[in-house]
């Protein structure tokens, strides 16, 4: 069982209307430390899921706080957890929501315990740490922090829990929400996963508020030809047919194109960049863009070239039953992320004149996500979050995003709400090496407790009465 933190004088002072609440934050560290290592050590690796574990320990969490909570699941061992801090109802909620489940480890690529949230070198190692469990954190400790403050409300808070995030091929999870209890998250706001901050020499540079990103619309390629015996070469092998359109499709440089959050990103990013780097982000917005830029991104910035493009990767190979066996057909998965715009009829009509091969169809595999406009940058919340930003960051400046990968706020834009996503600050090195999927999760100590704050500096300035 928890105890509620006294912080009615030593660490948080009450807000009277049209005040602002002030929070000791050093006094904080050690919960926000101690939930994070506990969430962290609760292995939630989907397949196959178990969040149930994550929400029995929110409950027990929130429980302790005198405040109410529900499970709504369709599986039981993968329940998602709701909870609401009323406000006035003068303006509409704001839903909070982090992810419970993640990724799969291979263990042997660890050096040390994957759930053991083992603190060292000044960081948090273990598998969430920083998908999605430090975001789990930070909106708990938010959620937490509003509760005790008595902070007068003009919006609901909505504190969500959710599975399922990483395969929600089953639909436990965001869809199961969206679909049957809209009603217990429908919101004018929400804040969720997203890139987060830049570290560089020392101090955070830029924060990244990713207000949209691209869909997935992944394809199978299957090739057919002919079987037989694995010591008769035949023209019309299923693999040989297979691998070349894999390759024609990883070296095919699809167009790139700028959208409005694109422009406005490379813009304000060229604004704050030594000056090779900015007169290239400059080049990539000038009429045709700049081949030459483009190259560069592509081996050293691949996230850059990214977001300007529908890109194409091949992810996944399958054929054959032995090795003296010519398979009669070869398969290969290929994971397309769409600008939201794209004409995906059109773009796979060209994908098929890439490949120029009769005997390699394309299969379009079931689409889990909705095409949807990114939110605005002139609201309420984005207008906080980049106050947030300046308080918490101090001269870092605040650039609009798109995600190359794919998140739950697809599902909550497809039904009207205006959602960011938001994270820790990393170095580039810690994001290319120790962040989302990759072998070794990490994340600063230092990152946890600034990330913390930001939630909550963004939160009580859209969710407070003025």
């Amino acid at each position: 069982m928890f105890r509620p933190m006294l912080l009615v004088v030593a660490t948080l002072v009450a807000a009277l209307p049209g005040q602002t609440a002030t929070v000791d934050w050093k006094a904080q560290r050690a919960e926000s430390l101690r939930h994070f290592r506990s969430l962290v050590q609760i292995d939630s690796s989907n397949p196959p899921g178990n969040e149930r574990k994550v929400v029995e320990y929110l409950k027990t969490v929130l429980d302790a706080e005198g405040i109410p909570s529900k499970t709504l699941a369709l599986d039981p061992n993968r329940p998602n957890l709701v909870a609401r801090l009323k406000g006035n109802g003068s303006k509409r909620p704001l839903l909070m929501l982090a992810h419970t489940d993640v990724v799969p480890v291979e263990r042997d690529k660890w050096p040390v315990d994957p759930f053991g949230a083992v603190v060292k070198d000044g960081y948090v190692w273990g598998r969430g740490t920083t998908d999605d469990k430090d975001k789990l954190t930070a909106i708990l400790m938010t959620f937490l922090l509003v509760k005790r403050s008595g902070l007068p409300l003009d919006r609901d808070l909505i504190f969500l829990a959710e599975s399922a995030e990483e395969a929600d091929a089953t639909g436990v999870g965001i869809n199961f929400m969206v679909d049957k209890h809209f009603q217990d998250i429908e919101a004018e706001f929400a804040i969720t996963e997203g890139p987060g901050a830049t570290i560089e020499d020392g101090r955070v540079t830029q924060v990244q508020i990713t207000t949209g990103e691209k869909v997935p619309r992944r394809v199978r390629l299957v090739a057919s030809g002919t079987s037989g015996h694995g010591s008769i070469p035949r023209l019309d092998n299923a693999v040989i047919h297979l691998a070349a359109a894999v390759q024609k499709l990883g070296s095919w440089k699809t167009p790139a194109r700028l959208n409005e959050t694109t422009r406005i990103y490379f813009e304000k990013l060229a604004s704050i960049s030594a000056p090779e780097r900015a007169a290239r982000y400059r080049s990539l917005l000038a009429p045709g863009g700049s081949p030459a830029a483009e190259r560069y991104l592509a081996e050293f910035e691949p996230a850059h070239y990214s977001i300007l493009r529908t890109s194409v990767v091949p992810t996944m190979l399958q054929a054959g039953v032995g090795a003296n066996v010519i398979p009669s057909t070869a398969e290969a998965t290929i994971d397309i992320r769409a600008l939201p715009d794209e004409d995906i009829p059109a773009f796979l009509r060209e994908m098929t004149r890439v490949i120029d091969d009769p005997a390699v169809s394309i299969v379009p595999l079931p689409a889990r996500r909705p095409v949807t406009p990114p939110s605005s940058i002139d609201s309420a919340m984005y207008r906080s979050l980049e106050r947030a930003a300046s308080r918490v960051y101090p001269r870092s400046t605040t650039l609009p995003s798109i995600l190359a990968a794919a998140t739950d706020m697809a599902q909550l834009r497809a039904k009207g709400v205006q959602a960011y996503g938001i994270g820790p600050a990393m170095t580039s090195e810690d994001f290319a090496q120790h962040a989302w999927h990759s072998d070794v999760e990490r994340l600063s100590e230092a990152a946890l407790y600034q990330f913390v704050e930001f939630v909550w500096t963004a939160v009580t300035d859209v969710v407070m009465a003025h």
